[in-house]
């Protein structure tokens, strides 16, 4: 890693203060702003200092080691929003966006998800549509929620359909680079178990208005290759939380003496200490490879897929160990390794859920898509033959 990005010693000794009150503190911005952090993901050209995959991978571990919490506002905002920006908008017209998430003045988010849906694209109803008048330019009008930043962005990348006028046969959906700071914006926080400084919550557009420049038609299956990114930020922030609950199990099994030994002298924590340092390890050079490829321009988007969910859970499995090396203390309030084993339970939902990434590794396999048609278990097992009785109901016996 380079020298100017050693630990974020700063932000570090502020995460368990940054947890407790929900906010992410003035100077972990400033840590992040004067470090370069958010530029070493793109090269020169796009304002960035062109740093290759390794570094790329240990700056973004060492910040997530520091605060999760701080990690993921500062990543989806600098590499998922900024790679999408990048990505799927043009360097002309965009430049300026990117600059100001690269310099730290404005805070992005990628409004994706809504109120009753998930990774279900399919059931997402926020809509943009031209304006109409002389100026041109479009509006947006929906809800996002359960979004990185919301609360506080100043940008919000956001999917959305499009209302087509007759004779545009371009995609549905588009990216649409929508100013928060503006009438017809709403946002909202949503409490949530861990992860708890990360800005998290929803926005409700109300025909708040889009240059025409800022909507970008794109079909869901390019973008979903841009959308890695944001899996691989997850997968980097859940190896961070389990090598941070490793380490204080360590720490503890040294120091804490039960049965006349210390822990670390009992073969059953050996065991869990020896499991967890394996587990780590092989998802870290799983990761490194992952970025490695993305820096170089290949997709990895199916070796990501695969990271995401072997992070992910590991570090969920990583963190259960210690709590229970640790016992009581490990799940009391305030403890650094609650607030692990709550951190590492929100990557395993946020980015795309693991079940639905199972799928696409299987499509990768040769299986094709997952389809979803209806299916009668009833009729092929010949039940559907049986007489019912009144109101559809299975006929009751008289007991006489």
């Amino acid at each position: 890693m380079t020298d100017a990005l050693p630990n974020f010693p700063g932000i570090a000794a502020r995460a368990a203060e940054t947890d407790a009150t929900g906010r992410v503190p003035p100077p972990n911005w400033q840590e992040i702003a004067d470090s370069g952090y958010a530029r070493l993901f793109y090269p020169p050209e796009q304002g960035g200092t062109g740093a290759d995959g390794t570094t790329q991978a240990e700056a973004m571990e060492a910040l997530a080691r520091a605060c999760p919490g701080t990690y993921w506002a500062a990543t989806v905002s600098a590499l998922l929003c900024g790679k999408l920006i990048t990505g799927y908008g043009d360097p002309a017209k965009h430049g300026d966006l990117l600059e100001g998430l690269l310099s730290g003045e404005r805070l992005a988010c990628f409004a994706i998800v809504e109120p009753s849906a998930g990774s279900d694209s399919s059931t997402y109803r926020t809509m943009v549509r031209p304006v109409g008048d002389a100026e041109g330019g479009y509006v947006i009008r929906g809800e996002k929620s359960r979004i990185t930043n919301a609360p506080c962005a100043d940008l919000a990348v956001t999917l959305a359909r499009r209302e087509r006028p007759p004779g545009d046969d371009g995609p549905e959906w588009c990216l649409a680079f929508v100013d928060l700071r503006q009438d017809g914006v709403r946002r909202y926080e949503i409490p949530h178990m861990g992860l708890r400084g990360m800005p998290w919550g929803g926005i409700v557009f109300s025909d708040a208005y889009i240059p025409s420049d800022n909507v970008v038609p794109v079909t869901l299956e390019v973008l979903s290759e841009g959308m890695a990114w944001g899996w691989l930020l997850v997968s980097i922030a859940a190896i961070a939380t389990a090598e941070s609950a490793l380490a204080a199990s360590v720490r503890h099994a040294r120091e804490r003496v039960s049965f006349g030994r210390p822990l670390a002298h009992m073969e059953g924590v050996q065991a869990q200490l020896a499991d967890s340092r394996t587990q780590i390890d092989a998802a870290r050079l799983l990761a490194r490879q992952a970025v490695c490829e993305r820096v170089a321009g290949r997709s990895a988007r199916e070796l990501i897929a695969m990271l995401k969910i072997y992070a992910t859970e590991m570090a969920v499995e990583v963190a259960t160990r210690a709590v229970q090396i640790h016992g009581a203390a490990g799940v009391t309030q305030g403890h650094e390794v609650e607030r692990h084993y709550r951190d590492a339970q929100m990557n395993v939902i946020g980015g795309f859920t693991s079940n639905r990434l199972r799928e696409v590794v299987a499509e990768g396999l040769g299986l094709g898509p997952a389809v979803y048609r209806p299916f009668d278990w009833v009729k092929p097992t010949g039940m559907g033959q049986d007489p019912v009785g009144l109101d559809g109901l299975w006929p009751v016996p008289v007991v006489s």
